[in-house]
């Protein structure tokens, strides 16, 4: 997703002294900011900041959207730990969009990693300047002086105050700098299971979601779009739908035309009652066939060299024996179990927009465009997310809720059906992936190409930008094969479709990923190589992935003595700045269908800051993953989208999910990301081992098209 740029303690910002008594410590990710003087406040401009008032409230808000993945546990729990506070006592809120956060957008598993330095950074430095405070106030050495659970104590004269007692006279301080952080061994919340600020609420039915919004005289939308890709409305008669019980008007908009009632039952009662006369455009003829043969038409030898070790050309020619293979994969739906919804209000020249959402920054500048109002006069409140996986990276709903709340003069909730959501969402693209591998007479690789024909998300986004076909994220995964191979090539065709596409949990790495290491397996097989062996022959000695293989090797017991009919695979995998390793064991039941036993995932993603989280993360990737590799598909035909709900786009059951374990390194090399990096070896890792138990490749996905069962 985002591109992630490492911070520096330095980036932290500064802090605002409160009039009012509070201790507001602000901190910058990526850039400094300057002071500014509100309503008779010091406050330094911040991104996120932490709040002290004197009932001793410790409050963080959090500019990270909370999607399922924990980010308002996650992230608190870092500042928690330095500042030496009651962590159950920490207050979290979802921070609204603010200029001072920079860009708000939650994805490429960037909350914790790029909150680790300056959060922490943030909280270490209030816990210096309280104790400082509290020292001045008592004259004595601040090196006498220790702050535990909110509380500073002075040993020596047996005295002790709260951090609210001294949280105005900190507020005044100068801001220091350089302060040291823990080491691990002195971390108390980082590292420890911690309660989720979200479970509560979300237990007894308080959290707030998209469509528990509310608001006074709000109707409810839902919009006919085209069947066809591209498709227009030609004309509409909405009489009947008029007629509906509760339907108070329709509008034309962009997309489509939305219906508005009273309740949604009624919205989508008069939805179906409308008569629309659609021009289908030029994409009738569009079929996922005749996708397939462009993306194979696509000729590697005018692709872009996206990277080029050595003379791969060369040593294809020369080499004692060559493999190849080809990979095909299809175009894949987000499917989070709340389907997209946006709730709008707009006042004057004022836009508030509640939404489940990834992309906090370009929703307020969406906003504004479609209310035709000032930017700084839009507020977004992201609310709690069933899920996102990507799609709420894209902001097409909140355009067209916008849009219809602009027509209509009241605030409006539009909100679409699963099926609306299938047929009408953005898809991970579909690519096709031409692998070869020249081996010498040891059959060692000399030589690696891997020629991939995909559409590109930013291409399709951003035409003029890629004019010249490079799009260096569609080749993630691929262009940063880990193997020291000498020669590697690989070449990118931009084959972009009428299908719209966006951003899939693990992006790239999703396909170029499973590419690689299932063909790596080919080529060791091929040459009589043990496919883990073969693997820690060719990473590097001090590869953090060779060191989740080696620790996969060892805990796995590889190659395990598997009962008859069993198979076991192997996949590892960097990206998002973790490394991982799965090991997979499979068989092919009496009923010719495939059921994984057991997943071994090791991961090395540094420090690890909430285990309970990272290993749900991890179990919920699994289960992600597999469901795409087993079943999932989007097909077209004439043009439209032919899958519309779980029963034709039929998600992983829940007696398929395996025995999951997840074991991690212990680290404090730089932190990575963990809601993503778990996706790519998983596939690889099932298809290893499907060959391994049967013999049989699986080249093209999903699973289903090659087992019936």
């Amino acid at each position: 997703m985002s591109r992630i740029t490492n911070l520096s303690r330095r980036d932290f910002l500064k802090a605002s002294a409160a009039a009012t008594g509070a201790l507001v410590l602000g901190f910058r990710m990526g850039q400094s900011a300057n002071a500014a003087v509100a309503g008779g406040d010091i406050v330094f401009n911040p991104n996120a900041w932490l709040e002290i008032n004197r009932g001793g409230e410790v409050i963080i808000q959090v500019p990270w959207s909370e999607l399922g993945q924990g980010a308002l546990t996650a992230v608190p729990m870092l500042l928690a730990d330095e500042l030496e506070v009651d962590f159950g006592k920490v207050q979290v809120r979802k921070a609204r969009n603010d200029p001072r956060f920079g860009n708000m957008g939650t994805g490429g598993s960037r909350s914790v990693r790029t909150s680790w330095d300056p959060v922490r950074t943030a909280g270490a430095t209030a816990r210096v300047m309280l104790v400082a405070a509290a020292a001045k106030r008592w004259q004595v050495p601040v090196d006498e002086c220790q702050a535990r659970l909110g509380v500073i104590t002075h040993e020596k004269s047996g005295r002790s105050m709260t951090y609210g007692a001294i949280s105005a006279a900190a507020a005044g301080q100068e801001v220091p700098v350089d302060i040291p952080l823990k080491p691990k061994s002195k971390r108390t919340i980082i590292g420890h299971d911690m309660p989720r600020k979200d479970t509560p609420d979300k237990v007894v039915g308080k959290a707030d979601f998209g469509l528990d919004q509310r608001l006074e005289g709000m109707l409810f939308a839902v919009v006919a779009r085209s069947p066809v890709l591209e498709g227009s409305v030609k004309s509409f008669d909405d009489t009947a739908a008029l007629a509906v019980p509760g339907v108070t008007r329709t509008v034309e908009i962009e997309t489509g035309i939305a219906v508005l009632a009273d309740h949604s039952w009624a919205a989508l009662k008069g939805r179906e009652a409308l008569k629309i006369e659609w021009d289908d455009g030029p994409n009738t003829g569009l079929n996922s066939a005749n996708i397939s043969e462009r993306l194979a038409a696509a000729d590697p030898a005018k692709a872009p060299v996206m990277r080029g070790d050595g003379d791969s050309a060369g040593a294809l020619t020369t080499a004692a024996k060559v493999v190849e293979a080809v990979y095909e994969l299809p175009y894949i739906s987000h499917s989070p179990m709340e389907p997209m919804n946006c709730t709008a209000r707009i006042t004057g020249d004022r836009c508030e927009v509640w939404v489940p959402i990834q992309s906090v920054t370009w929703g307020e500048s969406v906003a504004a465009q479609y209310a035709d109002v000032p930017r700084e006069n839009v507020t977004i409140q992201p609310t709690y997310a069933g899920g996102g996986f990507g799609r709420r990276l894209m902001v097409d709903y909140v355009a067209e809720t916008v849009a219809i709340a602009k027509a209509v003069g009241r605030p409006v909730q539009m909100f679409m059906t699963r099926q609306d959501d299938t047929r009408h969402g953005l898809y991970r693209p579909t690519s096709r992936h031409t692998l070869k591998a020249a081996l010498d007479d040891q059959n060692r690789p000399i030589a690696w190409t891997h020629h991939l024909a995909a559409p590109s998300i930013s291409g399709q986004l951003n035409p003029e930008r890629f004019s010249d076909g490079r799009d260096e994220g569609a080749v993630n995964g691929a262009s940063n094969l880990p193997y020291e191979i000498p020669n590697i090539e690989v070449t990118y065709s931009m084959v972009n479709t009428p299908v719209p596409t966006c951003w899939l949990r693990s992006v790239y790495n999703t396909q170029n990923g499973l590419a690689n290491e299932c063909f790596f397996d080919e080529m060791a097989r091929s040459g009589g190589h043990d496919p883990v062996q073969l693997r820690l022959e060719l990473l590097p000695k001090d590869s953090r992935l060779r060191g989740t293989l080696e620790r996969a090797q060892k805990e796995w017991g590889w190659p395990r003595k598997l009962n008859s009919g069993r198979g076991q695979g192997t996949a590892s995998h960097s990206s998002f700045g973790s490394h991982v390793t799965m090991m997979a064991e499979v068989s092919v039941g009496d009923d010719g269908w495939p059921r994984v036993h057991e997943i071994l995932c090791v991961v090395d993603c540094g420090p690890v800051v909430h285990p309970d989280g990272l290993n749900s993360q991890i179990q919920g990737v699994v289960g992600f993953a597999l469901s795409a590799l087993m079943r999932e598909e989007i097909t077209i035909r004439n043009g439209s989208v032919q899958q519309s709900n779980f029963d034709d786009y039929p998600p992983l059951r829940l007696k398929e999910m395996p025995d999951v374990t997840v074991i991690t390194i212990d680290s404090e090399d730089d932190i990575g990301g963990i809601g993503e990096p778990g996706y790519p070896p998983l596939g690889p890792a099932v298809l290893n081992a499907l060959f391994d138990a049967t013999g049989k490749r699986v080249r093209k996905l999903p699973i289903a098209g090659n087992f019936k069962g």
